[in-house]
């Protein structure tokens, strides 16, 4: 079986609208980041489907191909207050790389259970070919959901201990 997308899940003791806020903001996204490579945004928070920011990246920490720094933007392509927020790295190769990164939160008791995703199903056959995906590793996922934990509810679920 092919694996094109991860989804990773984990409980975090904070409401959905405190969650949404952070990842409405590029610079969020840069607290949060696991793998390293995103390293600073000036653009403010998005608002809707179409919104636009953009990051500045470092591939040099996964150690693959030597990127450097370069600026990426993104082009968000789910919007749904408080409950997902999806989006596009776009670029300018030709073929273009389609692939997607996103959050769904869903209310539970105590807080939200956040599932992560990473989605490179519409990748063209030729970037298949590559090798280049998945970018980053299901571990990755999870680290930064972590770090989303510790960010935005630093007390835990009380259960936890």
């Amino acid at each position: 079986m092919v694996v094109e997308r991860f989804e990773v899940q984990r409980r975090i003791a904070a409401k959905p609208a405190a969650i949404f806020s952070l990842l409405c903001d590029p610079k969020g996204h840069v607290a949060i980041d696991s793998s390293g490579m995103l390293m600073s945004s000036n653009d403010p928070p998005v608002t809707g489907v179409g919104d636009t920011f953009a990051i500045k990246m470092d591939r040099e920490a996964l150690n693959d191909y030597p990127l450097g720094r370069y600026e990426i933007k993104v082009r968000i392509v789910v919007f749904e207050q408080d409950t997902e927020i999806s989006w596009q790295p776009l670029n300018s190769y030709d073929p273009p790389m389609v692939y997607f990164y996103g959050y769904r939160l869903e209310p539970i008791d105590g807080g939200t259970l956040v599932t992560s995703y990473y989605d490179w199903s519409a990748l063209d056959p030729f970037w298949r070919k590559t090798d280049a995906f998945p970018i980053l590793p299901e571990a990755a996922l999870r680290a930064t959901l972590g770090i989303l934990a510790r960010t935005v509810a630093p007390e835990g679920f009380p259960e936890d201990g």
